[in-house]
């Protein structure tokens, strides 16, 4: 079990850590707030609201766009990139858009 494993590394060494964790010839379950991250890591998601699970399952079935929408408040575009879903987030609403630009 792996909390937050890549916080604080940059995005090579994030990229290098979870090529590791791939070697392992075992299950690994790993906490990650990075979407992106793992999708691009991992073969099944389980998707938590306040402790609550929302989704669990393949990668791109927990990656809806409204599913994530619905759990973070925010617009969510997927694209598929390589076989691998990326998200791109928007605010819902211009307040939050204003707030980021402070």
């Amino acid at each position: 079990m792996l909390d937050e494993p890549t916080n604080h590394l940059d995005i090579r060494h994030q990229f290098e850590l979870l090529a590791l964790v791939a070697t392992i010839p075992a299950t690994t379950v790993i906490v990650l707030h990075d979407l992106n991250l793992a999708a691009r890591c991992c073969d099944k998601l389980i998707l938590l609201d306040h402790g609550r699970l929302v989704a669990s399952g393949p990668t791109q079935q927990v990656l809806d766009p409204e599913l994530i929408s619905q759990v973070y408040g925010v617009q969510v575009h997927r694209i598929d990139h390589a076989g691998q879903p990326r998200l791109l987030f928007d605010p819902l609403d211009s307040t939050a858009a204003d707030h980021s630009r402070r």
